[in-house]
């Protein structure tokens, strides 16, 4: 009896073993999920995709005469959150609701404003890239990304028609909370964020009229630029504070406005998924600055590596 048991529990080792040498064989965990499974998919987007899909919208008029009257009733069937919703769908601001003469509006409030997202909830050829940003122009519109999840979006104002922003690859360089403008001194630039030192270009809190009116620059609403402001990376510069020597954030300014035609959001009530970007549109303007994106944040990394913490430092140079 004592053999037979002995025996059986060397058997019993030894099928334990099998078991766990034939799991890391067949990239099994000991939860019975393959590695492939266990690997971070990101973020769950079903909820926000059914919202999505089932968005619907309407027209709000503001008759000629009558813009008081329908002002108060909007103010009054709205409340403030919806409101502020409602005026980033149509690319406006508070400040100039009074510009509108009608306002597209959803036929139910989410409380994550992603459900109305133009941009897709993933991105596969940006899951290698910690942060990226990008700004198409003919929806006005930005969008953020970490590991090709969707962060944020929101409404912009990008360069009028004569002083277009410059479209391309560009990368988050210095920041400033109040910047005075190198165009006029007049303008003060809140939570100014610069992506083209040079050029003086950047995306900062700015008016928001329902249309391209910068003068070069990415307007955003204050939220927006808020949080774009803590959420991007500042270049790195040499010790002398004279030289980049690594790059910020990768920030794509991609396509072309229809100047001449109506404004597409507007035409939501028609069609509620006439602004969504396919992921496959979006991919293909992505994918030829793809090397080096990855190259500049291979670079970066490197940088903070052998830098002291001290100099890592973005900042605006002294020459």
């Amino acid at each position: 009896m004592i053999l037979r048991k002995n025996v059986l529990t060397v058997a019993l080792m030894a099928a334990a073993v099998f078991s766990t040498v034939q799991c890391k064989k067949d990239g099994v965990n000991s939860d019975g999920k393959s590695q492939a499974e266990n690997i971070d998919k990101g973020e769950d987007f079903s909820s926000l995709e059914k919202a999505r899909e089932g968005m619907q919208y309407s027209i709000f008029v503001f008759p000629d005469g009558k813009k008081d009257s329908a002002m108060k009733a909007f103010q009054a069937q709205f409340d403030t959150l919806q409101q502020y919703n409602i005026l980033a769908i149509n690319r406006l601001d508070k400040k100039h609701i009074s510009n509108a003469d009608t306002l597209v509006v959803p036929n139910k409030f989410e409380q994550d404003f992603r459900a109305y997202s133009p941009f897709p909830f993933k991105m596969e050829i940006l899951r290698d890239v910690p942060k990226f940003v990008v700004f198409s122009y003919p929806v006005q519109a930005f969008a953020v990304y970490e590991k090709g999840d969707l962060k944020k979006w929101g409404p912009t104002s990008l360069g009028r028609k004569d002083k277009p922003t410059t479209a391309g690859m560009h990368f988050t360089n210095w920041k400033k909370e109040l910047h005075q403008s190198t165009v006029k001194d007049e303008w003060m630039l809140p939570y100014n964020f610069n992506i083209e030192n040079e050029e003086g270009i950047g995306w900062h809190e700015y008016d928001l009229p329902g249309y391209p009116a910068s003068h070069s620059c990415l307007r955003l609403l204050h939220n927006d630029a808020v949080w774009m402001y803590d959420f991007a990376e500042q270049w790195i510069l040499d010790k002398d504070g004279n030289t980049p020597i690594a790059k910020g954030t990768p920030v794509l300014v991609y396509g072309d406005y229809n100047w001449d035609g109506p404004k597409i959001w507007k035409q939501l009530a028609k069609d509620p998924k006439i602004t969504n970007i396919s992921e496959q549109d979006l991919a293909a303007q992505i994918q030829p600055y793809k090397a080096e994106i990855l190259k500049e944040q291979e670079n970066r990394a490197t940088v903070i590596k052998t830098t002291p913490e001290s100099e890592i430092e973005g900042k605006m140079p002294t020459k």
